[in-house]
């Protein structure tokens, strides 16, 4: 039997961990004083009150979400025959379900990693580690990486807020390689990626089957991509071929980027940038009577803690609101929510709100989210953090 320390449930606690679910609050445990003094990360054995053992976790005394399962079995050995073995298994169901090597490799507890995101560029590979644990077990991670894929190069993109809510610092640093530089290659269009100062891990893999659908309906029509970034929507629908596409960005670096992305791949003469608050734009677009065949609003998190919810749910009706007169009858109109504290009936109905509120009617042709690289654990559904709606506005 191990040595590691057994954590006990509280008395009429454990209901859902024995449902199932890998995660553990700090009041559902007897939180004894020398928990306190325990390194974040480590190895523990969990016991519910009438004995059952419920398997391997790493815990860290610091955080809400104080153990998160490793493994059913207590006395698991966690090392790096275990941790080639989950990766090797990551791996492998990305070879199934994805046709390039430019994906999300690794997907947190539902790859039974917890915290632990990484992304692959080709031969580029960029991780997070957002918990205690899995920063403990970065080298072991960073070796077998390079152990199962052919890469030049492994980023440490650790500069996500959840690393704050486990004591960690920020930081972003090249583990393997020279050189990071990157890039995508999607839908036929090839887009330069710096893992190092871009956004998240440089690139927005969970939209792009919904980037595929958007870009399906796109031959001949008129774009505008609000919230473009780099222009991940927008380009694609160049590519097949668009127009006319008009990308909507506050940030001068990213509708730079975009429009370097444009000319090298031949396109530019379709694509206009505007720059500024979205709101604003959309506001200014409808005083000047702009219509268009696509409009696409994928924004960044309205709703980025439980206390902005409803402030944030609201922020998505009035986007709705704003975004649907410029939809041409018959046009289409994406709209997404990459925030988790809005959940998929209410951010629906909000969008619903809005559009009657614009005086649009419209149909939804598709209601999802992230693509199957980006898998979720069955027991948290609240990582299911991507929401998505293309309507039919008439």
């Amino acid at each position: 039997m191990s040595d590691r320390p057994r954590l006990a449930l509280a008395k009429g606690q454990g209901r859902r961990l024995k449902s199932g679910s890998p995660w553990v609050f700090s009041n559902e445990l007897v939180m004894q004083p020398e928990y306190r003094r325990m390194e974040p990360g480590g190895l523990v054995r969990i016991e519910a009150e009438d004995g059952t053992r419920c398997g391997t976790f790493m815990f860290n005394p610091h955080s809400l979400i104080a153990a998160r399962r490793l493994d059913r079995d207590p006395e698991a050995r966690i090392d790096a025959d275990w941790i080639r073995a989950r990766l090797d298994a990551a791996i492998a169901l990305r070879r199934r379900v994805c046709d390039t090597d430019y994906h999300r490799v690794v997907h947190a507890e539902a790859d039974g990693l917890p915290g632990l995101i990484v992304d692959r560029y080709g031969d580029v590979a960029v991780l997070q580690a957002n918990t205690a644990g899995m920063e403990r077990l970065t080298p072991e991670i960073v070796v077998a990486l390079t152990d199962l894929l052919p890469l030049r190069a492994v980023v440490a993109r650790n500069d996500a807020g959840a690393r704050r809510h486990e004591g960690l610092a920020e930081e972003v640093k090249l583990l393997v390689g020279t050189d990071a530089a990157a890039t995508v290659q999607e839908g036929g269009v090839r887009f330069s990626i710096d893992p190092l100062s871009g956004q998240k891990t440089g690139w927005f893999f969970d939209q792009r089957p919904n980037r595929d659908r958007v870009a399906a309906l796109v031959a001949g029509a008129r774009v505008l991509d609000v919230f473009c970034h780099v222009g991940a929507f927008g380009l694609r629908c160049a590519a097949s071929g668009a127009s006319a596409v008009t990308l909507v960005d506050a940030s001068a670096p990213a509708l730079a980027h975009a429009e370097a992305t444009a000319a090298e791949n031949g396109f530019a003469d379709r694509v206009a940038t505007r720059r500024g608050d979205a709101f604003d734009v959309l506001a200014a677009l409808a005083r000047d009577g702009e219509r268009y065949d696509v409009v696409i609003c994928d924004p960044p998190a309205f709703a980025k803690s439980r206390k902005d919810a409803e402030a944030g749910l609201r922020a998505y009706g009035r986007l709705a609101r704003m975004a649907a007169p410029l939809v041409a009858p018959g046009g289409f109109l994406f709209l997404a929510s990459c925030s988790h504290h809005a959940p998929v009936d209410a951010w629906m109905a909000q969008n619903a709100s809005g559009l009657h509120r614009a005086r649009r009617e419209a149909r939804v042709l598709f209601t999802g989210g992230a693509g199957p690289d980006h898998p979720v654990h069955p027991h948290l559904p609240e990582t299911a953090y991507l929401k998505a709606t293309l309507l039919q506005v008439s």
